[in-house]
């Protein structure tokens, strides 16, 4: 028995069917972040080369920065790491349900995270007076964070469709829910585009093209309902997938949470270089 279970051990890190050893999702993951870090890296720089020489009357980023608010989504955003990593340790020991708690709580500080951040934007226009265009500061610092912040919320996403996959029901005869899944996971998606578009367009103060009157009602009033909708798709995606017998997410899946799992760690990894470029450099 316990040689048969030996031989049957699925090896996560090597697969002899590709010529690297490397699985090829694993492979496509690292290229893509391998691209990311030159696209991450010119965002920084130009930051960087910015604030080394400002232009005169420019706004001072100690009076603009908060750096308490900043810290606490930071930490926030390491423990999710350590969620991600219990999350792929738990599926590649076949443990499904540690692995779902797991992408919960990741999921939950991604949502604090940027839920940090569309606060701390609102606070910077209305406060400090930063917007995207009235300073050379405001202009580097919106582009650069606001890009690693589409990024959380694409990982987040990716988060709520591995939870949903992990509940797939072996039996073919479960289509129905299967399509109920795919439509919930579409609505979630658009209606947390929508939600995200709304907070920045209220936080950086730019009414749409089609009328500022009709922009304030917009982000004000339709606001609340798209959060309202938001709010019970979620409760209907989760009802939904509450199980109904044998999953096919199990150990075989590995290697789709590691892909998902090394997209978190790059992204955290990246907010540690901005948040040491941008907020603590300014205090040394």
């Amino acid at each position: 028995m316990s040689a048969h279970a030996a031989t049957a051990t699925i090896d996560h890190h090597h697969d002899p069917s590709t010529s690297t050893g490397i699985p090829n999702k694993k492979l496509l993951m690292w290229t893509f972040l391998a691209s990311d870090c030159m696209f991450f890296g010119a965002l920084i720089s130009t930051h960087l080369i910015y604030r080394l020489h400002p232009p005169a009357g420019g706004l001072d980023p100690k009076i603009v920065f908060s750096p308490e608010l900043t810290s606490f989504s930071t930490f926030i955003l390491l423990m999710s790491s350590l969620m991600m990593a219990l999350a792929v340790t738990a599926i590649q020991k076949g443990n499904v349900k540690s692995c779902r708690w797991s992408l919960l709580t990741t999921i939950f500080f991604g949502l604090i995270f940027l839920g940090c951040q569309v606060y701390e934007f609102d606070h910077f226009v209305h406060e400090r007076k930063m917007t995207l265009s009235n300073s050379l500061l405001g202009t580097t610092f919106y582009t650069l964070t606001g890009t690693h912040g589409c990024h959380v919320a694409i990982g987040v996403l990716w988060l709520c469709l591995m939870y949903v996959r992990s509940f797939k029901i072996a039996s073919d005869k479960s289509w129905l829910s299967h399509q109920v899944f795919h439509v919930g996971a579409l609505l979630v998606f658009l209606l947390s585009v929508l939600k995200v578009t709304l907070g920045l367009v209220h936080a950086l103060q730019v009414e749409p093209t089609f009328g500022a009157a009709f922009g304030h009602f917009f982000a004000s009033k339709f606001d609340l309902v798209a959060m309202g909708a938001m709010d019970a798709t979620l409760w209907a995606l989760f009802w939904f997938a509450r199980p109904r017998g044998t999953v096919q997410f199990t150990e075989v899946n590995a290697i789709d949470v590691e892909g998902m799992g090394l997209y978190w760690h790059f992204v955290d990894i990246v907010w540690i270089v901005i948040f040491t470029a941008v907020y603590l450099l300014e205090y040394l």
